[in-house]
């Protein structure tokens, strides 16, 4: 089986960076792994470590099943004392690391070529709540939906919500600097971060886990973790910020002729309540079709069928606001003046979750559809509605019959462009034309001062396309920070940037199922 694309370039570099590490070592690549192992088993104790190859399966393959990798051994501390012992013996002997928290990424940041897999599953408590100061902190492998929980017991929220916060990892979350549905009104990962607790290559410990929203003695360190996704050190807990419980909320689902007309509603929506616009999320005709198609008790939300849909939120700290009001008062001018087809307004809590589990099932229901090629991209919001008409006529035009599923953040300007294969087409034939629909989407993008990665990240997915679009200069200071915080370049090695000086001979290729 092939890789992702024909050729693979950024498979084949990323395996090399990776042998380039064990390489540094004067001694075989067996002789580590075994002396190592030991090691860490003496130290961690013999069940935090596996080397089982059936055990280890599943901490090998990308969520998505399109990159398989290999690893000397899983490694699962249980504290941030065992990260360090581990991080220690590992850069002793030269053996790469790879941080993976709940495996859920979709760029093959967590995929391993070679070295160990350090697990951080078992990192999960939480260490603290401070209401009155409104933090949470919290270790690196708690689940997304228990720390909700937790600050939701406190009378707190914590406002991060993703399709697969059931499994998905607060250090993947600041890895990748996640986003999700709220970032309109409560910003992505970064800004819900005040302090961190990293681990950096050479096993020091650096303590950021202040709970302060002012801090100006130097630099802000903490952003050059979030988002680096296990190359420059790794978290192991945070400080993260909680917000007022909505006591109010209230969800609409909209039809309309298209973005222009959805993108016209978002301005009047945030012009009229402002921060109460929590979320407005937008969905083509295709997302739904498909979501009322494979998605267990699905319904369909309106009588008609629309060009496209616009799922809206508001909520509120205050218990007597009349979000429903205000609501339909916007949409009923709306309606009468045609920007608004027709729309559905939640009169309970169940009702709306039925329908922002229209939105929630679309990720998991495209794989039903065939191959799927996904675009993360961020544009100005003023030229959402622009890119989604432009990007879509041109992957049209070049492949008749290709299924365009456009569908996000609308607020943030954030749009996941993923193109489904034609229903007669094969599915390995449709994804080895992923780079060249690249070119077409990305081209796009750039050309509208936009971002090729949004808030799934760059990992092996994206990391030559990062080398096309990133401004030079940016590609040299992320290098230079490569190189000082870890120079022998064992964290994580091939992923996000290519280091100049790692682009020696490649080992026996790894493949996706």
């Amino acid at each position: 089986m092939r890789g992702l694309h024909p050729e693979n370039p950024a498979l084949r570099a990323a395996r090399r960076d990776a042998m380039t590490t064990l390489k540094r070592n004067e001694g075989t690549a067996t002789g580590m792994s075994l002396g190592l192992i030991d090691k860490l088993s003496a130290k961690l104790g013999p069940d935090a470590v596996i080397s089982d190859p059936d055990l280890m399966a599943g901490y090998l393959v990308e969520t998505r099943g399109l990159y398989r990798g290999s690893a000397l051994a899983v490694v699962r501390p249980k504290n941030a004392e065992q990260v360090v012992d581990a991080v220690r013996e590992c850069a002793e002997a030269g053996v790469p690391i790879v941080p993976q928290g709940g495996n859920t990424g979709l760029v093959g940041g967590g995929v391993p070529f070679g070295g160990i897999v350090l697990s951080l599953t078992r990192l999960n408590r939480i260490r603290d709540v401070d209401s009155l100061n409104a933090t949470i902190t919290v270790e690196a492998g708690c689940i997304l939906q228990d720390v909700q929980e937790a600050a939701d017991k406190a009378g707190c929220l914590f406002p991060l919500s993703l399709a697969s916060e059931g499994s998905c990892r607060i250090g993947g979350n600041l890895a990748t600097n996640a986003g999700g549905t709220a970032v309109l009104r409560y910003g992505n990962m970064r800004e819900l971060t005040l302090g961190l607790e990293v681990v950096l290559a050479d096993g020091r410990v650096w303590n950021g886990l202040k709970g302060l929203r002012k801090d100006n003695t130097g630099y802000d360190l903490k952003d050059i973790f979030i988002g680096s996704e296990g190359t420059l050190g790794i978290i192991t807990a945070a400080v993260l910020k909680l917000f007022p419980k909505p006591k109010t909320r209230v969800t609409a689902f909209i039809g309309c002729a298209g973005p222009r007309e959805a993108l016209v509603l978002f301005q009047r929506f945030r012009d009229a309540v402002g921060d109460q616009l929590t979320a407005f999320e937008y969905i083509p005709r295709f997302g739904l079709e498909i979501v009322l198609k494979h998605a267990p008790g699905a319904v369909r939300p309106l009588a008609g069928d629309y060009p496209s849909y616009a799922l809206i939120e508001l909520s509120s700290a205050q218990e007597n606001v009349d979000l429903q009001g205000a609501l339909e008062s916007i949409l009923t001018r709306a309606i009468e003046e045609g920007v608004v087809a027709d729309a559905v307004v939640s009169a309970s809590e169940a009702q709306n979750r039925a329908l922002w589990n229209l939105r929630e099932s679309l990720s998991e229901v495209q794989r039903k559809e065939g191959g799927s090629i996904k675009h993360d991209v961020a544009v100005p919001v003023s030229r959402v509605a622009e890119f989604i008409e432009a990007a879509t006529k041109a992957c049209e035009a070049q492949m008749p019959g290709i299924r365009v599923c456009a569908f996000g953040h609308f607020g943030d300007g954030n749009i996941h462009f993923n193109l489904s294969q034609p229903v007669a087409m094969e599915k390995e034939a449709f994804l080895a034309q992923w780079g060249r629909f690249n070119r077409i989407v990305h081209d796009i993008v750039n050309g509208m001062n936009g971002s090729i990665a949004a808030e799934h990240g760059i990992g092996l997915i994206k990391r030559d396309e990062l080398a096309l679009y990133k401004d030079p200069v940016g590609l040299d200071l992320m290098r230079a920070i490569k190189q000082a915080l870890d120079p022998n370049s064992i964290l994580n090695p091939g992923k996000v940037i290519a280091m100049r000086d790692q682009d020696i001979a490649t080992f026996p290729g790894v493949k996706h199922p």
